[in-house]
Order: structure tokens, then C-alpha cells, then sequence
């Protein structure tokens, strides 16, 4: 196996082949490329059994142009500053795309959490939270962090717990972390938003026959097969709403293995499963491979998409000549290294990046920040003025027709929109547009859709900074 190479190196890379394509000073280039700062926190943990340990963990602002910056936080014992610094890169250049009015900003944790007990994460969680409000670093107009791997609603209510006693009477305090539990000022279809703009990207992705014939593939999702390396809240729900378009689940990876079955999974039930605490390696199925490692061979199983959703560099130029995939879509951050994307790119294999694809979770946190600034739920004023205009529609059409509805109809027809249709509604419309923009700029300058899309990117960054009167 080759040498994973370094995460930000890898993103400039990337910045590189789309800065090409604009005609923009190297002065603003530079600017949006580097990380504006990376903050380094260490701290004491006592053990539950009374052992001490240090603890560390980083938080990364990569641009400033919009505030306040937004990013996930993750516990992975493998956090290190260049993974924070490149995901905080890639969260820039994915709100710019989609238009989500944020920087972007990353943090991590240096730990295994299943090495540590509810009360030490807590423990944990809280003081990395209190580090952050020293140095300035969380808050919603400057740094709104929210979850990512390991990082659930509870860590997240932890957080926000820590931030609100902090804050002082802060009116907007709420909106400082995102993720938050309902009860604690969160938004329906926080948890699946980044797994349903996967399927929206999708679903967008495959919709045109002109971009799936070269591919050898009809348009629609219907009788797709999809290997999903990754079955947590991310490949899960990817998978449940794929397969609900008609897709066909024919392949999964997770640490302890990987499964095949020609005639696909039940997405639900598989994840039910494992929940339980079984094993891939415990289903029925036409193929198994044990191991993590071993397991990651199955990327190379026969499909139409392959849906990375778990960690960074997975692709890389080793194992790229074997994936046999037609569309890559990338539901993790930075799964594909540069030479990898490369070597895809030659052999006419569509990459939807993940710049674009993964951007589901911040869009539905865009919509949880501003429901807490706003302090009402969406919906609330005009749910029921909706549904009784909707009643006398079908009133009115019933008069001039002649023909009743039967009280069936009324209760499928005359609603209004609640909190969750309101922002399924937003997160389509999203990723709906982001596509498209992306596509644009492909055919402009006929190139590769990642190329393109951190292309649009790139430019809204320096409209950003030029606008502000920063450059020229």
C-alpha cells in the first residue's frame, strides 16, 4: 500500500488545475488558498480512574471572507493539523459553491472514543469547548461548529450546553453550535441532510442522457448498482434514499469487512443490524471479505457508483486502475488523492466531487443557524394559514366541478409545508442549483466537474475579497 500522502497538499492540488482556468491576480489567489489560522489546544484529562492524560485538539479557520466560518468537529485518533487544515480548505470552497454564507472552518480531537467513557467524552467535549471560547474561536457570528465523525447530538449538546453558560444572556447563543438535538434548538433533517444530498447530487448527476451515455448508462437512478464503502449516518441514509429512487444496493464496506449480493440489501435493514451489533460478515451474501484492509478491495467491485462515505485518501493511484465504478461519487470528504483522481479522469470515470456532493449537512446547518437567530421554527406562522388556503382551493374546485372529495383527499392536499418539508425543500433546491452551476462551467471550459466546481468556487471567494475592497 502506498504512503497516504498529506491531506491540504492535496486540496491545493486541486485548487491549482481550477485556479488555471480564471483570470485572477496571484496575490488573491495566494490569499484564499492558505489557512488564515490553526489553533492548537492541549489540556489535562483526569480518568475515571484518577490516571492524568493530555489531550489534543485543533481548530482550523482556512478563510474569513464570509463570517462566520463553519465546519464540522471530529474525534478521530488520527486528527492532525493537515487533516484539519484541509478539511477546513474544502469547507470554504463547498459553502461557496452551494452558496451557504459561511468560511470555512474544521476542528478536531486526538482521540479513539470508544477508549474513553461517557463521562470522560463529556469531560472531554466540554473543555475543548471552553478552549475555544478563550481564544475567540466559537460563537454565531464568528466560528459555528457542528458534528462530524464520532460527533453526535449529545457531544453536540454538550457543546452548546458549555457555550450557553459562557455566553453571558447572549440572545443569538443558540446558534453557535449546529447539530444541536430538537429540544435543544435543533432542525428537522439535521441527521440524514448530508446522506439525502448525496441522493439529491445524485439523483442530479444521473438525470441527463447526454452525460450518461458516454458512460454506457440510462438516465434515472432506477436498476443502478451502488457499492457504498462506510455505513454510518452518511452511507446509511445515501443508501435508503438511493434505494428508494429505484437504486440497487449491491455492495457495502465497514471496518470489519465487506459484502456483496447481486440482487442488492435492504438498506434499513442492514443498518438495524449492525446496530444491534452484528457484523457485514453475518448477512447473506454472494460475496464476503474480512478485514479492514482486506475489506477495502471490495472499492473495485463491478457497479455503476461508488459512494466513498467514510474517510479521506481511500482512492488512491494503487487501487484507481481497478475501479471498475462508472460514477464515483464522493459522500466523504477528500476520499480520491490527486494522483488517483487523475489516473479516474483518463479512464472516463465521472467524478461528482465531494466539494459538492457532502454539502447537504452544511446547507441543513445553514438552515439551523438561522433558525436560531431568528428564534422560530420554520414554518410556524405560515403552516396552517397554508393549509386552510389549500382548503379553500379544493373547496372552490369542488364548486365549480360539481364533484366532492372525499375527506382523504382534503387530508393529503389542503396542508402547509412543516419544519422538515421546508428544509428538504431548501436542501434540494441547493443541490439542485449547485449542480448545475458546477455542469456550467464543465462545458465552458470542457472540463472535469471537479475542476469546475472548485472553479465557481474559487471566484465567489474573490468576489468575496474584492467586493470588500481587500483586492483590487
Amino acid at each position: 500500500m502506498s504512503e497516504r500522502p498529506k491531506f491540504f497538499e492535496q486540496v491545493n492540488r486541486h485548487f491549482d488545475r481550477a485556479a488555471a482556468l480564471l483570470d485572477l491576480p496571484r496575490g488573491i489567489l495566494s490569499q484564499i488558498k492558505e489557512c488564515n489560522a490553526v489553533y492548537h489546544v492541549s489540556f489535562p484529562l483526569r480518568r475515571d480512574d484518577g490516571e492524568v492524560e493530555v489531550i489534543h485538539g485543533w481548530r482550523a479557520h482556512h478563510s474569513q471572507h464570509r463570517l462566520p466560518v463553519k465546519g464540522g468537529m471530529r474525534l478521530t485518533k488520527h486528527a492532525s493539523e493537515d487533516e484539519v487544515t484541509a478539511l477546513a480548505a474544502l469547507m470554504t470552497y463547498k459553502c461557496a459553491l452551494v452558496d451557504i454564507p459561511f468560511g470555512g472552518a474544521k476542528g478536531a480531537i486526538r482521540i479513539e472514543k470508544d477508549d474513553y467513557s461517557e463521562r470522560e467524552l463529556e469531560r472531554i467535549i466540554r473543555r475543548y469547548t471552553y478552549e475555544l471560547v478563550r481564544r475567540n474561536c466559537i460563537g454565531p457570528g464568528v466560528d459555528v461548529p457542528g458534528p462530524d465523525m464520532g460527533v453526535g447530538a449529545q457531544e453536540i449538546a454538550w457543546m452548546s450546553d458549555t457555550y450557553l453558560s459562557l455566553s453571558q444572556g447572549e440572545v443569538s447563543a443558540q446558534g453557535a453550535v449546529t447539530g444541536k438535538p430538537l429540544s435543544q434548538g435543533g432542525v428537522r433533517g439535521r441527521v440524514e441532510a448530508t446522506g439525502r444530498g448525496v441522493y439529491f447530487g445524485l439523483r442530479e448527476a444521473v438525470s441527463r442522457k447526454a452525460d450518461m451515455e458516454p458512460l454506457g448508462l440510462s438516465a434515472g437512478l432506477d436498476g443502478k448498482r451502488v457499492v457504498i464503502q462506510g455505513f454510518g449516518n452518511v452511507g446509511y441514509h445515501a443508501a435508503k434514499f438511493m434505494a428508494e429512487d429505484g437504486a440497487v444496493i449491491v455492495g457495502i464496506l465497514e471496518r470489519e469487512g465487506a459484502a456483496y449480493r447481486a440482487d442488492g440489501f435492504s438498506a434499513d435493514e442492514v443498518y438495524r443490524h449492525r446496530e444491534e451489533g452484528g457484523s457485514l460478515l453475518d448477512l447473506d451474501a454472494d460475496e464476503k471479505i474480512e478485514g479492514g484492509k482486506e475489506g477495502a478491495h471490495g472499492l473495485t467491485w463491478d457497479c455503476d457508483i461508488l459512494i466513498p462515505a467514510a474517510l479521506e485518501s481511500v482512492i488512491r493511484k494503487d487501487n484507481a486502475p481497478d475501479i471498475q465504478a462508472k460514477i464515483l461519487g464522493e459522500g466523504a470528504n477528500g476520499p480520491t488523492t490527486a494522483d488517483a483522481d487523475e489516473i479516474l479522469r483518463e479512464r472516463g470515470v465521472l467524478v461528482i466531487p465531494d466539494m459538492f456532493l457532502n454539502a447537504g449537512g452544511v446547507t441543513v446547518s445553514y438552515f439551523e443557524w438561522i433558525k436560531n437567530l431568528s428564534n422560530i421554527r420554520f414554518g410556524r406562522m405560515e403552516q396552517r394559514f397554508e393549509a386552510m388556503a389549500n382548503h379553500r382551493i379544493l373547496r372552490a374546485v369542488e364548486e365549480l366541478t360539481g364533484q366532492s372529495f372525499n375527506d382523504g383527499i382534503f387530508e393529503k392536499l389542503a396542508v402547509g409545508a412543516d419544519e422538515e418539508d421546508l428544509v428538504n425543500s431548501g436542501l434540494e433546491e441547493t443541490m439542485v442549483s449547485g449542480y448545475e452551476q458546477m455542469r456550467e462551467m464543465s462545458i465552458l471550459h470542457d472540463t472535469d466537474l471537479r475542476r469546475a466546481g472548485m472553479a465557481v468556487a474559487i471566484g465567489k471567494v474573490a468576489r468575496a475579497y474584492q467586493e470588500r475592497g481587500i483586492f483590487p
